[in-house]
């Protein structure tokens, strides 16, 4: 059976909650790649929106203000290589009083 949201067919999930509830859903969580100053002004269009959703469909609005406490998968580096952690190799521990036999 195919779901059919607005006479469209959502491919993911993703997809048919945007057309389900007609909010953007990147507008609520950002995007990994974003500056801050693209997130401040995503912000700021967010909280105008949800102002509004909870005058019309507080439930929805409740989903999109659940949406804003969330993070990107991913954070940018903003030009910095990710730290390499280095492993040492295990020194054998010889303790007091043990031998070895050859």
């Amino acid at each position: 059976m195919k779901n059919i949201v607005a006479g469209r067919e959502p491919v993911t999930a993703t997809e048919f909650i945007e057309l389900a509830l007609g909010i953007d859903l990147e507008l609520f969580t950002g995007s990994a790649t974003e500056s801050a100053m693209e997130r401040a002004a995503r912000l700021d269009v967010a909280h105008e929106v949800l102002a509004d959703l909870r005058e019309s469909d507080p439930e929805t609005a409740a989903y999109a203000a659940s949406l804003l406490r969330t993070l990107p998968l991913t954070t940018p580096t903003h030009g910095r290589r990710p730290r390499r952690t280095v492993r040492r190799p295990v020194k054998p521990r010889t303790v007091p009083g043990s031998a070895v036999a050859a």
